[in-house]
C-alpha cells in the first residue's frame, strides 16, 4: 500500500466524472411570496470549475444556470458574487435559514432559495470528493482552451 501523507490532497476519483443532487427549492417571487420548486445542482469533472444549477418541472422555462462552484461555496459562508449570480448565506436573524441565490438575466432577476445544510453536504461529499478544492486547474487542457481563444 502506498503512504500517505497527511497534507497531501486526494486525486481525483477517475471513475467518477459527474455528480448531482435534486434539492426542494423556493422560488421567491415576492417579500411574502414563493413557491416550491425542484431544483437539480450538477458538477462534472470535465467542467472543474462550475456547477450547474437546472430549474426542473413548472419553473423549467428558467433554465440551467453554470457558476463558479468556489462562489457556491463562499456564498455559504458570506456574502459572494458580483455579476449575474450572487449568493447570500442564511440569514437567521431575519428567519432565513436558506442558502438564497440571485440569478439575474437580461429581462429579468430570480431569486431561488435552497437548502444550505445540503447543498454543504453535496459538495463536501460528492463535488469535492470528486475533484478537491485547489486541483480543479489541473484537470484542464490549457493548451486546449488558449487555441480555442485564438482561433
Amino acid at each position: 500500500m502506498p503512504a500517505h501523507h497527511p497534507l497531501s490532497s486526494p486525486q481525483p476519483r477517475p471513475e467518477t466524472t459527474s455528480t448531482g443532487v435534486v434539492l426542494d427549492a423556493r422560488l421567491v417571487l415576492g417579500e411574502h411570496e414563493s413557491v416550491d420548486i425542484p431544483v437539480r445542482l450538477g458538477y462534472r469533472g470535465d467542467d472543474p470549475l462550475a456547477v450547474a444549477l437546472q430549474f426542473l418541472g413548472p419553473a423549467a422555462e428558467a433554465g440551467t444556470w453554470r457558476f463558479s462552484r468556489d462562489l457556491l461555496w463562499e456564498g455559504l459562508q458570506k456574502p459572494a458574487g458580483l455579476g449575474d449570480v450572487r449568493i447570500w448565506p442564511p440569514c437567521t436573524c431575519h428567519g432565513r435559514p436558506s442558502l438564497r441565490i440571485m440569478l439575474r438575466g437580461v429581462d429579468n432577476v430570480v431569486l431561488v432559495d435552497l437548502p444550505s445544510r445540503q447543498v454543504r453536504r453535496w459538495l463536501r461529499r460528492e463535488s469535492f470528493t470528486l475533484v478537491p478544492r485547489g486541483s480543479e486547474d489541473t484537470l484542464i487542457d490549457w493548451t486546449a482552451e488558449l487555441d480555442g481563444l485564438t482561433r
